[in-house]
């Protein structure tokens, strides 16, 4: 081609490599074949790619400078076989990446050493132990740095070498025949895996990976109020990284415990109560056992240091489901002060069997009361919500 390749391009004959590839950017965007189908058009983009893969190559570019021929004379064609181009120039001109030119600048090599991973483990806790907080002691089993060889990967005494086939640049040219002439794609060296180094001697502890499986222990501090599907972040305590790089994080998944008393609801505490139809009658007072007492049968508590029971006054009259708070005396918050409710639900337990005795005093009972016969009463429904019509047209009867 007779036209300068300066010229083709629109740049200065000191132009530096970014103005060379910004105009090679501009001009790729316009001419290419799959933009612009024109044959002339095509010709124009074969001769500006021509003198792309010439200038953007400091040695070719040299060579053109002094009057040489850059293809060493053999044809000298966009689609001659001495016209090969990186397959990533015309994607770096159509969407802007930063691949490099015809000379290189791949993704070079991946690193060796890497953050692990994350962990998770679940971890089963008493509803007293996740209200007010506790120490547990785990065994986790992970990935941790191999002390043989600190996290080369290496055996004692050797190093990493230079991967032979990649020249230490993790990737490899791999050249495909096509309409618009060898087209160069760039691909991770599989003879070293992309790292651009090979380990001629593993170590004998890790196999080369840096890191072996162990159980190691560690305390966790379960923050009181937590819930269950909590989650408590021990940080560095996951896998160590390929390579020793840095450890994950840990990760407890906090599960709590049935409770045979106390269901929780939050920060509250809900529990039922069951008394007797003649205590619910006249009233009484007992004793409800608090979720601290939890905590003294596991000695973590002494009897001196903390309440264990509160009174629960049942007032004369008191009807079955009824319920009745005690304040305070819940769970603690998990972020912030003050703790939850007792919420308490008073069952009345109404006696099946009666004696002879018995079925007497109740009658007598039901006398002084006017209540022989006792007719009841019978009161209207309360009108459906809406919702509840709309429940009933899809569930009828």
């Amino acid at each position: 081609m007779s036209q300068d390749l300066y010229e083709t391009l629109g740049i200065p004959r000191d132009a530096d490599g970014d103005t060379i590839k910004k105009a090679y950017r501009k001009l790729a965007r316009q001419l290419h074949p799959d933009v612009n189908p024109d044959p002339e058009t095509q010709e124009r983009f074969k001769d500006v790619s021509r003198a792309y893969e010439v200038l953007s190559d400091p040695e070719k570019r040299r060579m053109y400078d002094l009057g040489g021929d850059p293809f060493n004379g053999a044809g000298g064609g966009f689609a001659g076989a001495g016209a090969g181009f990186s397959f990533t120039d015309i994607m770096d001109a159509f969407f802007g990446g930063a691949a490099g030119g015809a000379a290189g600048g791949g993704r070079g090599p991946r690193p060796r050493v890497r953050r692990g991973q994350d962990a998770l483990i679940r971890l089963e806790v008493d509803l007293a132990e996740a209200a007010f907080g506790t120490t547990r002691e785990l065994k986790v089993d992970t990935a941790v740095l191999c002390t043989l060889c600190q996290g080369s990967g290496a055996a004692p005494g050797s190093s990493p070498t230079t991967c032979e086939t990649c020249h230490g640049r993790g990737e490899t040219v791999h050249l495909q025949r096509s309409f618009l002439g060898e087209i160069r794609t760039m691909r991770p060296c599989a003879a070293c895996r992309g790292f651009g180094t090979i380990i001629p001697e593993p170590c004998r502890e890790c196999s080369g990976d840096g890191r072996v499986r162990s159980r190691r222990s560690l305390n966790v501090k379960i923050p009181a109020g937590v819930d269950a599907g909590t989650r408590v972040q021990l940080s560095g305590q996951g896998e160590v990284g390929p390579g020793g790089g840095p450890a994950g994080d840990l990760y407890v998944e906090i599960h709590v415990a049935e409770h045979p008393v106390f269901a929780r609801h939050g920060a509250d505490l809900h529990c039922q109560v069951t008394v007797p139809m003649t205590a619910a009658a006249l009233g009484t007072s007992l004793d409800l056992p608090l979720l601290e007492a939890d905590l003294v049968e596991e000695g973590a508590e002494s009897d001196s240091e903390v309440e264990t029971s509160v009174a629960l006054d049942i007032r004369p009259g008191t009807q079955s489901g009824h319920e009745q708070v005690i304040r305070g005396l819940g769970v603690p918050a998990l972020r912030g002060s003050g703790r939850g409710d007792i919420v308490v639900r008073v069952v009345v337990e109404t006696p099946t069997r009666l004696d002879p005795r018995q079925e007497e005093l109740l009658k007598e009972l039901a006398a002084i009361r006017h209540e022989e016969s006792p007719e009841g009463t019978v009161r209207t429904a309360p009108p459906k919500s809406v919702f509840g019509r709309f429940r009933d047209a899809f569930n009828p009867r």
